[in-house]
């Protein structure tokens, strides 16, 4: 037996091939509207027919802010959204996210084509988006000089800045030959080297904004060397032109808070760079004065002048500290040499003569120890404190000493 799935595996299965399905994934469906409910949570549940088939329609709670009237039974519409299974019941529905009467098919269709075209021309992509400056001076306008979106602008850009100079092109922005207006505002405004440009009208039906979703003005935008904003109809209204241009706006009063800065804040906003600035600087200041004051005194240090003084106080210091250990060697000294001194004194033949006694030499000057190195009629020298006595030897005896 071959491999065996579950229903909920096949369902899945079926689910991933629309998935997969690039045309399923975004679809227009036109058809008569049967079976409407509208449930308490916001969704309603219909059905799409034509005389050969049905199919099953949803659309959730989540999506009914694009739909602008009541679905009923029998209307005849055109449902955008995508085809997928319901796993729970092995169906296939479609889910839808936009719903138009029969009517107002072909606009979304052509809009579809033509942004899909644009789009792979490279007309959407991101590099080629110009900045919006910060701080303008000149903003021109093209929309309707007596619609709402011009005063809109002007109440909210003189509210922000009324030092910004705002200038009109008064634009037909709806009906025949619209779009070759706005063309020519903008090719009138970008020659005169505006800052930015704000394009735009305010709400109303597709028809209405139908002349920004054409390609000359898609095109006109793309050309434009001057930053564009645009800002047409409300919030949830999109068009050509919001793709092409720099910056989208959801509406005109918005586009004047994008393009207009606030000269409060600007203000607030320079004070408080001014004082950040002054403490810094401040900082700066004191900290390079430190390193002034620190320098300085390195500078000290090695100079020539700082190094002689303070190679002559260690001199000084070192003559004080030598002369202080002289001064010691020369006492202990001093006191050493009193003591020889008075060793010298206990053992000079001199101090034995201050007491009486005296010295006696021989004819060859040696002294005279004992009597046996003297003979008669020898010549003797004796040697007193005050003078020396010639003596001649008459006579030798021998004592004999001892203790008594």
């Amino acid at each position: 037996m071959n491999q065996v799935y579950t229903v909920t595996e096949v369902n899945q299965y079926i689910k991933n091939l629309f998935y997969r399905d690039s045309t399923l994934g975004h679809v227009y469906i036109k058809g008569e509207v049967s079976n409407c409910k509208y449930h308490t949570s916001g969704h309603i549940y219909f059905t799409l027919k034509d005389a050969s088939g049905q199919m099953a329609c949803v659309m959730f709670a989540g999506q009914r802010k694009g739909l602008t009237f009541r679905l009923e039974e029998g209307q005849s519409v055109i449902a955008l959204g995508s085809v997928s299974v319901y796993e729970r019941d092995g169906k296939y529905q479609l889910y839808a996210s936009e719903i138009v009467l029969d009517g107002l098919g072909i606009l979304y269709e052509r809009f579809d084509r033509l942004k899909k075209a644009l789009e792979e021309e490279g007309l959407f992509d991101k590099e080629h988006k110009k900045p919006i400056p910060l701080y303008p001076k000149k903003i021109g306008i093209v929309t309707a000089s007596t619609g709402a979106a011009i005063q809109d602008i002007i109440n909210i850009a003189g509210r922000r800045n009324p030092y910004v100079q705002l200038i009109l092109y008064p634009a037909q922005v709806q009906g025949i030959g619209s779009s070759q207006s706005v063309v020519k505002g903008i090719k009138a405004l970008d020659r005169l080297g505006l800052d930015t440009i704000i394009i735009g009208r305010g709400g109303g039906s597709i028809e209405d904004l139908w002349a920004f979703n054409e390609e000359i003005v898609a095109r006109a935008i793309y050309e434009c060397h001057t930053p564009i904003i645009s800002a047409v109809g409300h919030e949830t209204d999109i068009t050509i032109a919001d793709f092409v241009s720099d910056l989208r706006a959801p509406t005109p009063s918005a586009a004047a808070e994008l393009a207009v800065n606030d000269y409060i804040t600007f203000q607030n906003n320079i004070r408080e760079y001014r004082n950040h600035l002054n403490k810094s600087m401040m900082r700066q200041i004191t900290y390079q004065q430190s390193r002034i004051r620190e320098f300085k005194i390195r500078l000290d240090y090695a100079s020539p002048a700082y190094q002689i003084r303070q190679k002559r106080q260690q001199l000084m210091d070192l003559e004080n500290k030598l002369r202080l250990i002289i001064n010691q060697q020369i006492r202990e000294k001093r006191h050493q040499l009193k003591i020889y001194i008075t060793k010298l004194e206990g053992l000079s033949p001199l101090s034995k003569l201050n007491q009486g006694y005296a010295l006696v030499v021989g004819e060859d000057n040696k002294p005279i120890q004992s009597i046996e190195k003297v003979n008669k009629e020898d010549t003797l020298t004796i040697s007193l404190l005050d003078g020396d006595i010639r003596a001649r030897v008459e006579s030798v005896a021998n004592v004999k000493r001892g203790n008594q």
